[in-house]
């Protein structure tokens, strides 16, 4: 079967199925990307037409599912941009190490989790401030990694890695402290991963199950938004927070369309503080 063309008519009519389905923004000019990313799926189900995809994916909760997974972006690797996690390591931690009265474990919110490296970027992290400061974090820090593919959740639970995705970004230090080698691939240790969960989420959905956190990394996903959906997001995921609570959003991101948080210059890189 030759790969598919898409017309006008089902280009619009995708673009607006997409957005309502998570929240994505298509330009004008992304024909190829969705014939090209929807191609292999249309062979599969014998689909003749983005259109009829679109159509049947209302009736099978599947192909839907497959759908939105195709078409999202799933960048990631180890320590991305950096200064997120040494502000976790040099600033944050400190903070929450200090606040002797505080009972239940500190919650992070990894909420465009992939295929897991985010997540556990940041209990690495963690590991390396406690190992330096023996009896800090009494109380525990939990992380929960979610993401709208189950596919890259899988991955993720998994943690295992092969040669190419642990060459981004995982200094030799880190592999041999941190991983063990498994036939080709090389598996995230016991100590990291039992810090992290994951589970599947909608960022378009209801928050309200996953309780309050006291971090939240939003990192490069917003861009992909409208900027009424991404207030709307920003606004959720604020009430989502505990007092005080920090946000990351991605390194070419910002809160410029919210009043809910202050920004905090850590030089290098910034935060955003929950206000109140």
């Amino acid at each position: 079967m030759t790969e598919k063309t898409i017309s006008p008519e089902d280009y619009d009519n995708f673009r607006t199925y997409l957005e309502s389905a998570c929240g994505i923004i298509l330009g004008d000019n992304k024909h190829y990307l969705v014939t090209s990313r929807l191609n292999r799926l249309m062979k599969e189900f014998s689909i003749s037409c983005i259109g009829e995809l679109v159509k049947q994916s209302d009736k099978n909760r599947q192909l839907h599912n497959r759908i939105v997974d195709a078409m999202t972006t799933n960048e990631t690797f180890w320590f991305r941009d950096s200064h997120p996690f040494e502000i976790l390591k040099d600033k944050i931690l400190s903070e929450f190490s200090a606040d002797t009265k505080r009972s239940q474990p500190f919650k992070i919110w990894s909420a465009a989790a992939s295929s897991g490296q985010e997540a556990y970027s940041i209990s690495m992290m963690i590991e390396e401030f406690t190992q330096s400061r023996p009896g800090s974090l009494r109380q525990g820090v939990q992380i929960v990694g979610t993401d709208i593919s189950p596919t890259m959740l899988e991955d993720a639970r998994t943690a295992r890695y092969d040669k190419a995705a642990i060459l981004r970004g995982i200094s030799e230090e880190r592999k041999k402290k941190f991983f063990t080698e498994k036939g080709i691939k090389w598996e995230v240790n016991p100590a990291i991963r039992q810090r992290a969960s994951f589970t599947e989420l909608n960022l378009m959905s209801d928050y309200a199950t996953l309780g309050k956190f006291d971090i939240i990394y939003c990192r490069n996903v917003l861009i992909y938004f409208s900027t009424d959906t991404k207030r709307d997001i920003i606004t959720r995921m604020a009430r989502t927070l505990n007092p005080g609570g920090y946000l990351f959003v991605g390194a070419s991101e910002s809160l410029n369309y919210s009043e809910a948080f202050d920004m905090v210059r850590c030089n290098p890189g910034v935060v955003y503080k929950l206000k109140g």
